[in-house]
């Protein structure tokens, strides 16, 4: 039995959205799984909208979600010669034939075909009048006239299509450039492609691929179509959805793995699980368990899937990812600090930005603290001011400044003050965080340290 071998073939044309990077994952876990061969081909013949900087984004893309390959990257531009001696083949063999109809007679036959209800395609008017090449001529596939093309979709089950339906559609232009169908099928078989999995905007596409392996003599590999994503409400996904290139997640603080996580279930399903780990998936993951129907795109859950994979994160992985995330002005910043800092964040955050977000108040300058002015309104008042400035006295006073030092002393203040710890609670925080949302008031008093503490208390009884 051949070694399972699967391909992403993207055009770079443009970023890799999600609807690509689900397919590719498709296909590298399905030959992780078998172990078998996963190859990147870039599909560049567009040379007009194919550019170097999106072949170099979409591998970036694929290099930070962790689909290694086997073999590759392949270039279809650099591969044109073998492209022409299969069609030559084809022409050897009398499966395929030289046409010098116009564009104009072309558009003239499918337009009397609509008229009469029929199909609109290509008569087969030099199907058998023996053109010779010329500049003005392509070659089309002599397709078979009768009978039916089929293949069992190892999504879809089995998918039937009447010959007829078909034309002896084109293989090479009149430039000399192979079609997109001939180039894939040449490609899939020089690299020795057992199976392929890409999005149901291609089913259309397989029967003629099938017909261009039967001209050859070659057996076709087993195809398989994954449905559409939808937005919420149903609708192709837009960018209004979410359909943002995948390092566009990586910017908004999405982590690799939530990512794999979830794009992994938008179309398939183990059990009830939601969550897999890399290994989990290579493990578990088979075509059987590939859905049929179109999947929804929730931005909330992908947001809760990385909120999971945050806490779970190694802090010293985090604290380098966080400084990607951090506001310029902030930089640079020890790495151990973040590392104080991250702990108090992990269960709070849903996105490494967010994170950025919330840590700024540990960053900040003591004197350049940004408040929130409703929350100084009403929680730094005349009354507060005065436990703040008596809090302040208190903690000059301590050595240690740790949580349960912190949590003892200023247990003993509001005893002695006959206070409830929301009197003070709150304007403490305001006035060394600069807003009424935090980590746990102690911990954080403890990783800004004694000085910092000090210096926006006063600050802010000025």
């Amino acid at each position: 039995m051949n070694t399972v071998t699967t391909r992403f073939a993207p055009s770079p044309t443009g970023y890799l959205h999600i609807g690509g990077a689900r397919t590719a994952l498709f296909n590298w876990l399905f030959a992780r799984k078998n172990d078998g061969h996963f190859i990147l081909r870039v599909e560049d013949t567009d040379q007009q909208r194919s550019t170097p900087e999106m072949t170099r984004a979409i591998i970036d893309a694929m290099d930070w979600l962790g689909l290694d390959y086997d073999r590759g990257p392949f270039f279809q531009s650099q591969r044109k010669e073998e492209y022409l001696s299969y069609i030559d083949s084809l022409i050897e063999k009398g499966s395929g034939y030289y046409c010098n109809c116009s564009p104009d007679e072309v558009e003239a036959m499918r337009e009397a075909a609509r008229k009469k209800g029929l199909k609109p395609k290509y008569s087969g008017k030099c199907r058998d009048m023996g053109v010779k090449p010329g500049p003005d001529t392509v070659i089309r596939l002599k397709a078979p006239l009768t009978g039916q093309t089929v293949f069992i979709d190892q999504v879809k089950g089995p998918i039937y299509l009447d010959n007829q339906e078909l034309d002896d559609f084109v293989l090479q232009r009149k430039d000399g450039t192979p079609t997109y169908n001939l180039a894939v099928v040449v490609d899939d078989i020089e690299m020795g492609i057992t199976h392929i999995l890409r999005g149901d905007d291609h089913v259309n596409n397989t029967p003629k691929q099938i017909l261009i392996y039967k001209a050859l003599g070659v057996d076709p590999p087993l195809f398989g179509h994954v449905p559409m994503i939808l937005g919420p409400d149903r609708k192709k996904l837009s960018k209004r959805h979410g359909a943002l290139s995948v390092m566009a997640y990586r910017e908004m603080g999405f982590l690799p793995e939530a990512m794999l996580n979830y794009l992994v279930r938008l179309g398939w399903s183990f059990k009830d699980e939601e969550i897999f780990s890399k290994e989990d998936l290579i493990k578990k993951f088979s075509l059987e368990n590939l859905g049929s129907s179109a999947c929804i795109f929730d931005t909330s859950k992908l947001i809760w899937l990385n909120s999971h994979y945050i806490k779970e994160a190694d802090v010293s992985r985090l604290a380098s990812i966080l400084a990607e995330h951090l506001d310029q002005s902030l930089l640079p910043v020890d790495q151990s600090y973040l590392e104080k800092i991250i702990p108090l964040l992990k269960p709070r955050a849903g996105t490494m930005k967010e994170m950025a977000e919330m840590a700024e108040f540990f960053l900040a300058d003591d004197q350049s603290l940004v408040y929130d002015q409703k929350a100084v309104d009403k929680f730094l008042t005349r009354e507060t001011e005065a436990y703040l400035s008596e809090i302040a006295m208190l903690l000059e006073k301590m050595d240690a400044f740790d949580q349960k030092a912190l949590e003892e002393e200023l247990g003993n203040y509001i005893k002695k003050r006959e206070v409830k710890f929301k009197v003070i609670a709150q304007p403490l925080r305001v006035a060394i965080t600069g807003k009424t949302a935090s980590p746990g008031l102690f911990e954080t008093m403890e990783v800004l340290g004694k000085e910092r503490v000090l210096n926006r208390l006063k600050k802010t009884a000025q």
